[in-house]
């Protein structure tokens, strides 16, 4: 969240009540369906085999089935088409077997030989689609035997960081390709479309509002083969089931405002279809104020939340998640905060950069417990 967003949030939140919003969702709860996950970016193919085994035995202990992690393209093949490097995420579909979790792969990044003449960026879009979908092909090939059955396809195509000059149309020719080519592989796979991060042009520009970006894609008739999108709701420093008198947050544009992702996939006759959750968190750190839950708190250079704020709004999106019928998973992003990272963004961990445990950690796995019975040790 933006200093100047934050500051028109608090000025309004200051000097209107809070009143909810009507809720159009429709009442099925979804506690049964809902998977959960620690999504771990492009972290853990780089780590030891200890630190691989420390951060998957810790998502067992929150009592998630699922971690979500790059399957990278610039990792898997960087030197050209006839080179291949699968040694590192096979160690972490290995290691992640061995503890009974679901692997969510990202399909996501082109190597410097496969973008587009003068696109310099890791983020750059390929060049072809076909080489991409090949690249998925081989990908299915060698894991759908090893358990892994669902793939999301890029990660957060309608923002720039993630996809310069975002474009809809050719990431639906993208998409379409390769989930055919998944499809063709392996017919029982689950396919999503790539995370759309929960963004206002105003707040990056060049970036697409995730309605539109997603009303786009389908207008081009590749919906039509997902099994789902998966999207980045991030709702801090609210809860995710705070209903804004005047606002629609990132979680209302699910399905509860006139004009929803929900609402786009029926009018293109995927009604059922659901909402992957791949990223939520809240950041600790940042360089303005801290939100702490109240009007006061917020600031105009509010970027983050306080420690004990985080976990309520990790007790509150696992509710809110579990009990929402079109949402089919939720992964909090992330496990521990990254010192390499720069500003919030190096505070979204469930611990410390020195591995002890935020209030967010238990709080994140009571209510993992509380709605899915699991027991916890």
């Amino acid at each position: 969240m933006t200093a100047a967003l934050a500051a028109l949030l608090a000025l309004t939140l200051m000097t209107q009540p809070s009143a909810a919003k009507p809720d159009r969702r429709n009442a099925t709860t979804a506690a049964e369906t809902t998977r959960t996950g620690m999504a771990f970016g492009n972290t853990l193919v780089g780590m030891s085999e200890p630190e691989l085994a420390a951060a998957l035995d810790d998502a067992l202990a929150l009592g998630v089935r699922w971690i979500r992690a790059d399957l990278a393209w610039t990792d898997v093949q960087p030197t050209g088409p006839e080179s291949f490097r699968w040694a590192p995420f096979d160690r972490v579909v290995t290691a992640a077997r061995s503890r009974g979790l679901q692997v969510l792969p990202i399909l996501t990044y082109t190597p410097a030989w496969a973008r587009d003449a003068g696109c310099a960026r890791f983020s750059c879009p390929p060049r072809s689609s076909a080489e991409f979908a090949t690249f998925a092909r081989k990908a299915v090939a060698r894991y759908a035997g090893q358990g892994v059955t669902t793939w999301e396809i890029w990660n957060e195509p309608n923002l720039t960081i993630f996809w310069p000059e975002p474009d809809a149309e050719r990431y639906a020719a993208l998409l379409d390709a390769t989930v055919r080519a998944i499809k063709k592989r392996h017919s029982a796979a689950t396919v999503l479309l790539g995370g759309l991060a929960a963004i206002e042009p105003s707040w990056s520009p060049g970036s697409v509002e995730p309605r539109d970006f997603l009303q786009q894609v389908c207008a081009t008739g590749a919906c039509a083969r997902i099994d789902g999108v998966a999207y980045h709701p991030y709702t801090y420093p609210y809860p995710a089931s705070y209903a804004a008198p005047w606002f629609d947050t990132a979680w209302e544009k699910m399905s509860s405002t006139s004009w929803s992702l929900r609402s786009i996939l029926d009018a293109h006759g995927r009604s059922s279809i659901g909402i992957w959750a791949t990223e939520y968190g809240a950041p600790t750190g940042g360089e303005g104020t801290a939100a702490d839950g109240t009007w006061e708190s917020l600031t105009p250079t509010t970027d983050h939340v306080t420690e004990s704020w985080q976990a309520h709004l990790a007790t509150d999106v696992v509710t809110a998640a579990s009990a929402h019928p079109d949402v089919r998973a939720l992964f909090w992003y992330a496990s521990q905060d990254n010192p390499a990272a720069a500003g919030r963004e190096a505070h979204f961990g469930l611990r410390r950069a020195d591995g002890t445990r935020k209030p967010a950690w238990a709080a994140f796995r009571q209510a993992v417990a509380s709605t899915t019975g699991r027991t916890v040790r």
